[in-house]
């Protein structure tokens, strides 16, 4: 190939290319697995296998070749992009023609913007989509586009929100017949049935749909230009973006969207060059054909029950594979700009993510050698697995090193090793040992320094990660805390995986982003303080076996020893703003932002200052609040009620005993399914807000009392808090 072409089709490569460009990672990989496994394997002849040594190679062996594999995918994408740069003729942008953006989108091409959220905080939700919306305008396609935001919210208080604000914004926007919002009675299959729910309601509607996350952020343009990709690659089903990590407050935060900004261009690229058009999908941040999702996407039931069995938890890879075995290429847009997430604030809320996604990969075993799956789908459902599943590899291969050194210790006896299985190689014992100590270090450290390099031939993108001393620096400073942070997760996968095996199904649990993401010491403490004790213990023990064993398992031990201090640190917020003050850990996307998301900031910044806090005792149940009290609240949710099915009018025997303790006990007397059973009877929802304004105060609760007080301080016409927030904003 040659970088000469100027608008080549990535999906005509012939068979051959593909193989090649994929071999190319298989070899470098193999080229650094062999040579560790033989030094390995000579160790551990020379002191006599066993059981336990062979038990201890294997693992080696896989533990090695995933490590081998990923710095082998960054090595293929850091010569690809020295070699081609912004020409590569794989880049799946190259597609198009140079005056495609002079170009509007033709009338047919209409797209759903699709937003499916569950529990997460509705004015950020709302904040978000609103900046898409406004940068769509801005890029003067509007017309082709139609959004959605599909609620899977079991909260009450969440539940009424969303819908007080979906009101708010198509008011503000003038976008009625363009935003719309729907809320699931039945949340059946999370969020895969969710989208399974919109794609039979709205599906034949649209060409495309572009799905996000409830924390996405993505620039007009981009979203654009993902639809003319689409437009002119017509048998591609799937165009997968790579959201960069952005917003980030608290140090955890920023550690993750440095380290991931900083390494994950030559990652991406390498990827690319060996799925090509099986590429995967990641759930959001993507565009979809419609069509071939629906004919091919629907996705089966696994034998058994949960948590190996029943419905598809991590439903994106499977998507991939399966829009791929109908014929349509899913490719990944490695270089498109535009594309935002937020991550987990802090260790704590990262793993309770992981523990979401575990159990819906570990699932996939049951995908890997299904029919008609092409080898590339087969291998990104097995990598999804072995993310996982390497932690209690890991775990393992520690303990069996320690009972190796613990037997050998015993004996008493002197280590004399015997001749080498490869007499030309004439190496010590002790050389081996330091060969492959640095070989392995070498390999975790390549990427990092390909990264460094392939960044140093981009002057402006060198200077906005801070330049120089504070870019060299912050790679040493990430790379200790991800030393200390990776044996805590390790113990956490290996718990998830335990309780998996053991029958423990998943809750989905909403994730704390930007200031709300900051961990209580007590929960902290609570959740490390068994890492602890089991890094002091092991510790202990190793430096009872042997002082040279302990110290070789320091780096390990002591980020269990320190989980608790490192978790609270990093956790902080106003650590994390102090370090961004200083120029530490910034990224691109700060120190030059996006139009889109200067316009989060400022909104989110104007919220914070026009909308006051609803009173303390006031606050847990808010939204229930708005939606009996406020009339105007009150109306939207009945409205919406009102458009589905109506509960049966014999039910309101069994509502009635509900409704009367809500008012004369307090929304504490009831559980989160009573209050959501009431919210969702629209009989209920009009009687209640009827009775409560005809009750007398001596009538109601103390909690419905001051509710009302504080109600009744507002300006007439009396309006609630999150009203007069509007109002402000409006302003």
């Amino acid at each position: 190939m040659s970088s000469s072409r100027s608008a080549p089709s990535v999906q005509d490569l012939s068979r051959g290319q593909a193989r090649w460009l994929r071999w190319r990672v298989g070899m470098a990989t193999a080229a650094f697995v062999l040579p560790a496994s033989l030094l390995m394997f000579d160790l551990h002849w020379r002191l006599g296998f066993d059981a336990w040594k062979i038990a201890h190679f294997i693992l080696f062996v896989v533990l090695f070749s995933l490590v081998a594999f990923g710095s082998s995918q960054a090595l293929v994408g850091f010569w690809q992009r020295r070699r081609y740069g912004a020409a590569d003729p794989l880049r799946v942008l190259n597609t198009l023609p140079p005056d495609a953006d002079q170009t509007p989108l033709p009338p047919n091409a209409s797209t759903a913007i699709v937003m499916p959220i569950c529990n997460e905080d509705p004015e950020r939700v709302f904040l978000g989509l609103r900046a898409i919306y406004e940068s769509i305008a801005e890029a003067g396609e509007l017309d082709r586009f139609e959004f959605f935001i599909l609620s899977d919210s079991s909260d009450p208080n969440r539940w009424v929100e969303e819908e007080a604000l979906w009101v708010r914004l198509t008011k503000e926007l003038d976008a009625r017949g363009r935003i719309f919002y729907r809320k699931r009675r039945v949340n059946t299959n999370k969020k895969a049935g969710n989208m399974a729910d919109f794609c039979r309601r709205w599906g034949s509607r649209h060409q495309y749909m572009v799905v996000l996350d409830a924390d996405s952020i993505m620039a007009g343009s981009t979203i654009v230009t993902l639809v003319r990709l689409m437009e002119a690659n017509p048998r591609t089903g799937i165009i997968q973006t790579i959201p960069r990590l952005v917003r980030g407050e608290t140090l955890f935060a920023r550690l993750q969207q440095f380290a991931s900004r900083l390494y994950g261009s030559v990652f991406a690229a390498g990827l690319n060059t060996w799925q090509l058009g099986n590429g995967n999908y990641w759930g959001h941040n993507a565009i979809i054909r419609t069509a071939p999702f629906i004919e091919h996407c629907s996705l089966p039931d696994l034998p058994g029950n949960e948590p190996f069995g029943g419905r598809i938890l991590s439903h994106d890879y499977v998507e991939a594979a399966l829009m791929r075995r109908g014929g349509w290429a899913v490719w990944l847009a490695t270089d498109l700009a535009g594309s935002y997430e937020e991550g987990p604030a802090n260790l704590i809320d990262y793993a309770k993510r992981d523990r979401r996604w575990l159990q819906g990969n570990l699932q996939h075993a049951w995908l890997v050698a299904a029919r008609g799956l092409h080898g590339a789908n087969r291998l990104h459902l097995l990598l999804g697995i072995m993310a996982f599943l390497a932690s209690p590899l890991w775990l393992a291969f520690l303990v069996l090193s320690t009972v190796i050194a613990f037997r050998q210790q015993a004996t008493g006896l002197s280590v004399l090793p015997g001749a080498s299985v490869f007499p030309t190689w004439n190496l010590t014992f002790a050389t081996q040992g330091i060969l492959l100590f640095a070989g392995t270090m070498g390999l975790l450290f390549l990427p990092k320094l390909l990264a460094l390099l392939d960044l140093r031939r981009h002057p402006d993108e060198w200077r906005a990660f801070g330049g120089g001393a504070r870019l060299l620096g912050g790679v040493v400073l990430e790379t200790i805390a991800f030393t200390l942070i990776a044996p805590v997760l390790m113990l956490f996968h290996s718990k998830f995986i335990a309780k998996v095996l053991g029958g423990q199904g998943v809750q989905w649990i909403a994730q704390r982003r930007g200031q709300d993401g900051e961990p209580e010491w007590r929960e902290v403490i609570l959740t490390h303080v068994a890492h602890t004790g089991i890094g002091i213990a092991w510790f202990v023990v190793a430096w009872w076996i042997q002082p040279a064993l302990a110290w070789w398992l320091s780096p390990v031990l002591a980020g269990l020893v320190f989980s608790i201090p490192v978790s609270l640190i990093t956790g902080k917020v106003e650590l994390g703003r102090r370090i961004r003050a200083r120029g530490w850990f910034v990224v691109p996307e700060e120190t030059a932002p996006p139009r889109v998301l200067t316009r989060v900031d400022t909104m989110v910044a104007q919220q914070a200052e026009t909308i006051a806090p609803p009173h303390p005792e006031l606050a847990e149940n808010f939204g229930l609040l708005q939606a009996v009290l406020d009339p105007y609240v009150n109306a939207v949710h009945l409205s919406l009620l009102r458009a589905g099915k109506v509960t049966p009018a014999h039910a309101d025997a069994r509502f009635a005993p509900l409704r009367e303790r809500l008012l004369h006990e307090g929304p504490d007397a009831l559980s989160a399914v009573e209050k959501r059973s009431l919210l969702q009877h629209a009989d209920s929802v009009l009687a209640l807000h009827r009775e409560l304004w005809s009750c007398t105060e001596a009538e109601l609760a103390p909690w419905w009392r001051l509710a009302v007080r504080q109600y009744n301080l507002l300006p007439p016409p009396p309006v609630s808090s999150l009203r007069r927030g509007f109002a402000a904003a409006a302003a």
